[in-house]
């Protein structure tokens, strides 16, 4: 544990979330304060509704809140329903699409389902809120706010903030509306302090330059210090940024991805990952993370499947869980899943090209048509896209002795291998 008086962020460190804050001893000792006192402290995690889900690469900036809440303080989820019509120039390349008002609010209904599956809204002191920022934006006046606000921000500092200076730099257009996006969000901070008392800001580290417009705001006009804490980017052991799955987002709400696809994300971690996505995604106690992730060789696979048993009950309930996991292990461990699957057995299964085991297995009439497939993103190995028609299977691939083929969403079949 680190020297941390505060719960919260001992626990944050412990488990891997930290990543930056505007004042960690300042909110240290807010954060112990309201601890002890039991009054708690109030904190938002924003997200604009460009979508009816949110996924997996959300999940970790949510999982903070949800230890927030755990340590008795109080999430705000604040759901930009009128920065969404401007769109976050942070790592994009262009301007953000604009939605009608029909899109917005279908979105708004869906990332509220999506935040209730790690959030309580109950009716407690310490439940979450959701709020929309399109209460205090829809009926404001341009020139009252550019007087008000704009005038607390230098166009110097702005420049320098790496949402804009990255699409500067790489002489990409910003338009005049993006530009206003951190002004707005560094609004949405001070209204929700003067509205619920809020002083924290919970969001990854891409937010850096919103949160600081936002807590500089706060000092300079309502003398109040505001907090920002971010966590890391999570990437794999390659460097890749977790959360994507071969280009396919992993999707919280069950009307996007089925719990099965979602715990098999988790149940093919890789190896190196495992005691980090044990920290972040699950609530297990640290004792147990530390157990799990000292696993070695085949006893890995064990960890995986509490990984993904823990990721699934969070997300989809544990009913859900237990349905993944049982489908998982007729599949993988019995060899069936609603009847026998077709099975090849493979001495080695090192350097076999996957186009030959699809013809094989009898998936394909030819290898042109399983490249067309592949092209149409119609093939799987283990669950996951294939997108390189030439790839050779290795022992990588092998999971409990198998190896899972699937075309399309109903024709599942298995290698199985003795030896690699």
């Amino acid at each position: 544990m680190s020297n941390f008086k505060s719960q919260f962020l001992n626990i944050m460190v412990e488990r891997g979330f930290y990543n930056q804050c505007t004042n960690e001893q300042g909110f240290d000792e807010y954060l112990y304060e309201c601890e002890k006192s039991g009054k708690p402290a109030v904190g938002y995690l924003g997200s604009d509704p460009t979508g009816d889900s949110l996924h997996v690469g959300h999940i970790v900036p949510l999982m903070m809140m949800r230890w927030f809440q755990k340590c008795g303080h109080k999430p705000l989820t604040l759901v930009g329903g009128a920065t969404a019509r401007i769109g976050d120039p942070s790592g994009k390349d262009k301007l953000r699409p604009f939605l009608d008002e029909e899109t917005l609010q279908h979105n708004i209904k869906g990332l509220k389902k999506s935040f209730g599956k790690f959030l309580d809204f109950g009716s407690s002191a310490n439940s979450a809120v959701m709020v929309d920022n399109w209460d205090w934006f829809k009926d404001i006046n341009y020139l009252a706010f550019l007087r008000d606000i704009g005038t607390y921000y230098s166009v110097n500092r702005m420049l320098t903030m790496d949402s804009v200076k990255s699409r500067l730099d790489r002489e990409q257009p910003m338009s005049f509306l993006e530009f206003n996006y951190m002004l707005l969000q560094g609004y949405d901070f001070c209204e929700l302090y003067k509205q619920y008392g809020c002083r924290a800001q919970i969001a990854g580290s891409d937010q850096w330059g919103n949160i600081t417009s936002g807590t500089e705001l706060g000092r300079r006009k309502y003398d109040v210090e505001l907090f920002g804490f971010t966590s890391p980017i999570i990437t794999d052991s390659n460097g890749k940024k977790m959360g994507k799955s071969e280009g396919n987002a992993v999707w919280i709400n069950e009307e996007k991805l089925p719990a099965y696809d979602y715990y098999q994300y988790f149940r093919n971690i890789g190896d190196a990952e495992v005691g980090k996505c044990l920290r972040i995604y699950t609530d297990l106690p640290m004792d147990e993370v530390r157990r799990l992730e000292a696993l070695k060789d085949k006893e890995i696979n064990e960890a995986k499947k509490i990984l993904a048993f823990e990721a699934t009950k969070i997300c989809r309930g544990e009913a859900e869980a237990v349905a993944a996991q049982q489908t998982a292990v007729q599949t993988f461990e019995q060899g069936n899943a609603g009847g026998d699957l077709p099975t090849i057995e493979l001495a080695s299964v090192e350097g076999v090209p996957v186009i030959d085991a699809f013809l094989q297995i009898g998936f394909v009439a030819s290898k042109g048509e399983a490249r067309r497939l592949i092209k149409q993103a119609g093939l799987k190995l283990n669950d996951k896209v294939i997108t390189d028609e030439n790839y050779k299977l290795s022992s990588a691939d092998v999971i409990d002795g198998k190896i899972k083929l699937s075309q399309g969403k109903k024709k599942h079949g298995l290698i199985q291998t003795g030896a690699v």
